[in-house]
């Protein structure tokens, strides 16, 4: 499994771990370059201290997100969040969970409505759609935490699909300062590119060494996958 993170010592205090979070945000590990709870959770807490957190991610699965927000929560040390490419999506639910959130200077964050993948009759698409407001809830849940905005303008801001530079998240209490940048990558990111690079990896994992059949393991996955 290639992992797209990665533990180090910061230059500027060997006692602070750096931990590079880039990648998908994923339940299972079974896009090859994703970031999953388990395995997060195994590095987060193979050591003590301060720690601080580099994103850059396009989102993923909203569980998964749900679930590397707790543990940064609960993490006793110090949790210093520095998105230094992108947090889109389910990754900027994760970027709340930071006692200190930074963004440099070339940073995005972007949030938006969580979707679904759904099918069946009117009964099933109706159950889908009570869902899907359940999850932006919850997700609403972590943004009011962090910003003190209404629940109604966050609302508002993810039906727009709100982006915000860092300047931006700082004035609107997504963040809390911006910073230098450290080890920043060079990102180029598009909705549509994400979505097409997504609906490639699912459809290449789905197949049979023949590469024509969907095998029932990764079908049952494809039909719960939440995408935020």
């Amino acid at each position: 499994m290639k992992h797209f993170w990665k533990f180090r010592n910061s230059a500027e205090d060997p006692e602070v771990r750096v931990l590079e979070l880039n990648g998908t945000i994923a339940e299972e590990g079974w896009y090859n370059d994703d970031i999953t709870p388990e395995e997060f959770k195994a590095d987060l807490m193979e050591s003590s201290g301060d720690i601080t957190v580099l994103i850059n991610s396009p989102g993923g699965d909203c569980v998964a997100a749900s679930r590397i927000y707790a543990m940064l929560r609960d993490y006793p040390g110090k949790v210093t969040v520095k998105i230094d490419g992108l947090a889109a999506s389910a990754a900027s639910v994760v970027a709340m969970a930071g006692d200190t959130v930074q963004m440099v200077p070339t940073a995005l964050m972007m949030i938006h409505n969580p979707s679904t993948v759904a099918w069946g009759d009117h009964v099933d698409l109706e159950r889908a759609v009570s869902m899907l407001d359940e999850v932006k809830e919850s997700i609403i849940n972590a943004y009011e935490i962090k910003t003190g905005i209404t629940r109604k303008k966050l609302s508002n801001m993810m039906e727009e699909e709100t982006w915000m530079n860092a300047k931006k998240a700082v004035e609107l209490g997504f963040a809390d300062e911006e910073t230098g940048a450290d080890g920043a990558q060079a990102y180029a990111f598009s909705a549509l590119s994400v979505a097409r690079n997504f609906t490639n990896k699912i459809a290449e994992k789905a197949k049979k060494p023949d590469g024509i059949t969907v095998s029932n393991r990764k079908a049952a996955l494809y039909e719960r996958l939440l995408k935020f």
